[in-house]
């Protein structure tokens, strides 16, 4: 969205019905992504046990890092096509999937995974507050 609040403001890029549904494609490929990761998480909970957490989420990243980012550019790879080759009217649409894909493979492999293992030190911290 900043981005194109700027390219908004410089290029005249108006924001649409097109660039909203650009918006929620890209929520709905982040949220898939990071489910993906968490599953694995998930699995290896189950079949590993917790003994050291951070070092489970890093395996389970490991795991599925190949599968993320070869979807991602995947898609990136037709979005470029897209761009280059499509229509005006796509145009913009294509550029705020580009920037979204992009942004939300960063986030569900190195900002979700963070965020899990935060809360899980958060969490264990609190129990041993109230024990």
């Amino acid at each position: 969205m900043g981005i194109f609040s700027i390219l908004g403001h410089f290029f005249n890029v108006e924001i649409d019905s097109m660039f909203i549904t650009a918006i929620l494609t890209i929520i709905g490929f982040s949220v898939h992504d990071t489910i993906v990761v968490y599953d694995r998480i998930r699995e290896k909970v189950i079949k590993d046990g917790v003994d050291n957490f951070e070092k489970l989420v890093n395996k389970s990243l490991l795991e599925t890092l190949s599968r993320s980012v070869n979807t991602s550019l995947t898609v990136i790879l037709t979005l470029l096509i897209l761009f280059l080759f499509g229509g005006e009217s796509i145009k913009i649409f294509v550029l705020a999937l580009l920037v979204g894909i992009a942004t939300g493979t960063y986030s569900s492999i190195f900002v979700a995974s963070a965020l899990l293992v935060d809360s899980f030190k958060f969490k264990g911290k609190l129990k041993t507050k109230n024990a």
